[in-house]
């Protein structure tokens, strides 16, 4: 493939530090790219992008605060990124070739673009009959989150008492059924009825409920956990994560992946936990995690669930958007009480 093509990008115009970025924060923009490999520099390749991860983390790029995750913010006028799966389609890296399927981790949100091969690339097994969207979902950032909190961090052991915060998410469907694999009891909260049932049908939860048709949290989790809790995977903090500190049993553990109820506030502005004295009480160890840090342990993830898949012990579930303009509407689905499963989008409709 050669000549030049007009890519579509999304570009991030003004930072947005309160609620969910709009079309006034980020702007499509067409770009003209060669597609001549002798265009590039040494070690680097030109791709196309097939699909493009949505996650919650990705907000919080786009605040030009650096707190929290910690993330550096994206510049503007810049690219924003995303995790991609991508064709090659030119190399000036004799590790690739035309034709390479890749997964990229920091891959700009665009129809094509330049990457250089020294990032974390990986190339997608082609005798691999798993779907190629699988690889931004179980076998991607959600299922390794999923499999760190729960497997390393969390220790289950059979028995063990396990609740799992936005449970119908990209990241919880995942944490509950690795937790039930290890023969654990597993309960989850979600924002709606309809994806309560999600979770017990398709995922095997023990028993969900609908955080929002809840009034009391405290009393919600007496009934779903009268022996207490020893493992928390927590998606959402804020209220939650604060009843949550009321039911832990002594030496629980609870992985923090994300707070999604909190990022779209100023951290003066976010939920309070007031208990944090029943860590002391109870020994509970709590501990945020990044997956970047736990990289040297992908390989025994990818081959535990690719398993997993394989022996349809492990279900996914995917919401796919289609073409890159859909990226600013699926950004914002995922703080919406509608939203399940892996979000993608699909980059050519």
């Amino acid at each position: 493939m050669a000549g030049v093509v007009e890519s579509r990008e999304w570009h991030l115009t003004a930072y947005a530090p309160e609620g969910v970025p709009t079309s006034d924060h980020l702007k499509l923009r067409t770009v003209p790219l060669s597609l001549d490999v002798d265009s590039i520099p040494d070690h680097h390749l030109i791709v196309q992008n097939i699909f493009i991860s949505v996650d919650p983390y990705q907000r919080t790029l786009m605040s030009g605060l650096e707190d929290g995750l910690y993330f550096p913010q994206t510049k503007l006028n810049e690219v924003v990124s995303a995790t991609t799966i991508a064709r090659v389609i030119g190399s000036k890296d004799s590790s690739y070739r035309e034709g390479d399927i890749i997964l990229n981790p920091f891959g700009p949100i665009a129809e094509y673009c330049v990457i250089p091969s020294a990032l974390h690339l990986r190339k997608v097994d082609p005798a691999s009959e798993l779907p190629l969207q699988e690889y931004l979902s179980s076998l991607g950032l959600p299922g390794f989150a999923a499999w760190v909190g729960i497997e390393v961090l969390g220790d289950p052991k059979p028995g063990s008492n396990v609740f799992v915060s936005a449970a119908a998410g990209g990241v919880g469907m995942f944490a509950g059924q690795l937790a039930k694999l290890k023969g654990c009891r597993v309960i989850g909260s979600t924002g709606s009825d309809e994806k309560v049932k999600l979770i017990k049908e398709e995922f095997g939860y023990d028993d969900a409920f609908n955080y929002k048709t809840e009034t009391d949290l405290d009393a919600v989790l007496s009934k779903y956990f009268p022996n207490g809790i020893d493992i928390y995977f927590d998606n959402v903090g804020g209220e939650m994560l604060e009843a949550v500190l009321n039911h832990v049993n002594t030496h629980a553990r609870i992985p923090v992946c994300g707070m999604i109820s909190q990022y779209k506030k100023i951290w003066t502005e976010r939920q309070g936990v007031r208990n944090l004295l029943n860590m002391v009480g109870k020994e509970v160890r709590m501990e945020g995690f990044l997956v970047g840090s736990h990289l040297n342990r992908f390989g025994d993830f990818a081959k535990e669930m690719e398993s997993y898949i394989k022996e349809g012990k492990i279900s996914s579930k995917l919401k796919i958007y289609h073409g890159i303009e859909s990226y600013l509407e699926s950004l914002g689905s995922l703080f919406t009480s509608s939203n399940f499963g892996k979000v993608i989008i699909e980059v050519k409709k």
